[in-house]
């Protein structure tokens, strides 16, 4: 089995990303599975089509990828991606999209097709804290886990995607308010590396309420 790890380059004036950090951490091998890293620019027009490639070229059973959500206190595995793009800034290359849909003619919205649940524990089990997050924003992060769901569903049947949020890491504290949430780079690693392994040995997810009330 292979499996496709992405990571964003950093954005919004931060001069790294967790995310890409993370990944960088892990192993080649991760419960039986070879490990592919990617690191993917923050830009709406580009970071998809360079994961489809990636995708084409090495043909993995599974994509993960990995975004910075600063301000999260916890490893967030998401659960939908909507067929929006509302840019709150612009992106690495100026794009800033205002209620464009990503695919004409998708589905408002894709579930996604790892198994987030099952994530989500073994994520806690390895001591790192992690909850199921229904929005994924309408960033790039949302935009490219649409994209990554909209191509396997349409392209390439059987392909499992998922994406992931990471908060903060501490240097990148160091000038905001002092409540600010951060996570060491090592917990990210060890939380990626344990969604991986539920990825690889989970076909159905749990039925568990990790539901929000809000």
């Amino acid at each position: 089995m292979r499996v496709l790890i992405t990571g964003f380059d950093p954005f919004g004036g931060e001069a790294a990303n967790p995310a890409f950090e993370a990944v960088r951490l892990l192993p080649d091998v991760i419960a039986g599975a070879d490990i592919a890293k990617l690191e993917l620019p923050t830009v709406f027009a580009a970071c998809d089509a360079m994961l489809e490639e990636a995708v084409e070229r090495l043909a993995p059973d599974a994509v993960l990828s990995v975004g910075q959500a600063g301000g999260r206190f916890d490893v967030s595995v998401e659960r939908v991606a909507i067929n929006l793009a509302d840019g709150r800034i612009p992106d690495n290359a100026g794009d800033q999209p205002i209620d464009r849909t990503i695919r004409e003619g998708g589905p408002d919205a894709y579930f996604a097709t790892v198994p987030v649940k099952a994530m989500v524990r073994r994520i806690r089990a390895a001591g790192v804290p992690a909850s199921v997050s229904y929005s994924a924003g309408s960033y790039v992060c949302n935009h490219l886990m649409y994209c990554a769901l909209h191509y396997a569903a349409t392209r390439r049947p059987g392909l499992r995607a998922g994406f992931i949020h990471v908060p903060f890491m501490p240097s990148q504290a160091v000038d905001k308010p002092a409540a600010t949430p951060t996570m060491s780079l090592e917990c990210m690693a060890t939380a990626i590396a344990a969604a991986v392994e539920a990825v690889v040995d989970t076909v159905d997810d749990l039925r568990a309420p990790e539901g929000r009330d809000h």
